[in-house]
Formats: structure tokens, C-alpha cells, sequence
């Protein structure tokens, strides 16, 4: 039988996504993405949240330039991708872990979840002038 490899996450850009080429001109992705969840403790009552970090990984140019234009701190997104688990070195010898959402070409999914109808309202109140009996030409 063989096996699946899949994260799907909905959450909220931590920061602004960090975009970089490799020397081959690759571009790749890194993005930070929040999700919560909230309960109500048995015991207490109280009102309780918990944060989890996940940090994805962008190897797609379609999606990375979606990214690049698009994505920003805040921004809510929905991710589908494969988790990889990398090891490395740090400088002081010590052995490191790093575990990612991965979108490669083919096996990863974003969608922005903002409204964009919603963003552009906003800009349009910002842009408003506030009497608008001034503004007309007739």
C-alpha cells in the first residue's frame, strides 16, 4: 500500500512573506502562518486559545508570484502541501531540525481567503472625499 504525505492548514500570515532566489534563479517562498484554536475549559469555564506556528515552504514560480504580490502579514490562507523535516548544522556545531509545509510544482495548493471585493472597499473609503457635491462636474 502506499502512503499519503499531506497537511492542510487554514490560518494567518504571521509577517510578510520572505521571497528569494536560489543562484539558479529559482524563486522560493517562506511564509509563516498562524492557526488557533479556542475552547472553554470544563473545569474553570474559562475561555481558553492555543496558537500553533507553521512555517511553509514555497517551491512553485506560479504560486511564489502570487505570494510576492498578493500575501501579506495578516493575510488568511489556505495551504495543502507536504511536510518535510530537514536537519542541519548551526554555526556552534549543534544539530538543528526544521519541519515545513512544503508546495513544490505539482503537490501544493494555495488560496487566498481574504476578500478582495472587501480590501478594495476600503480603499475606496480611505480615497473618498468627503463632500462629494464638490467633486461633481455637473
Amino acid at each position: 500500500m502506499s502512503s499519503v504525505n499531506k497537511a492542510i492548514i487554514i490560518g494567518n500570515v504571521g509577517k510578510d512573506p520572505e521571497v528569494r532566489s536560489t543562484q539558479d534563479g529559482k524563486q522560493i517562498a517562506s511564509l509563516s502562518i498562524a492557526t488557533s484554536e479556542t475552547w472553554k475549559d470544563k473545569a474553570t469555564g474559562e475561555r481558553k486559545d492555543r496558537t500553533e506556528w507553521h512555517r511553509v515552504s514555497v517551491f512553485n514560480d506560479a504560486l511564489v508570484n502570487v505570494i510576492s504580490n498578493y500575501v501579506k502579514k495578516g493575510s488568511k490562507l489556505y495551504i495543502e502541501g507536504a511536510i518535510q523535516t530537514r536537519k542541519w548544522t548551526d554555526k556552534d556545531g549543534v544539530e538543528k531540525y526544521s519541519t515545513d509545509i512544503v508546495l513544490q510544482n505539482y503537490n501544493g495548493k494555495l488560496v487566498l481567503l481574504d476578500s478582495r471585493k472587501h480590501n478594495d472597499q476600503e480603499d475606496a473609503q480611505q480615497s473618498t472625499p468627503q463632500d462629494l457635491d464638490d467633486e461633481i462636474p455637473f
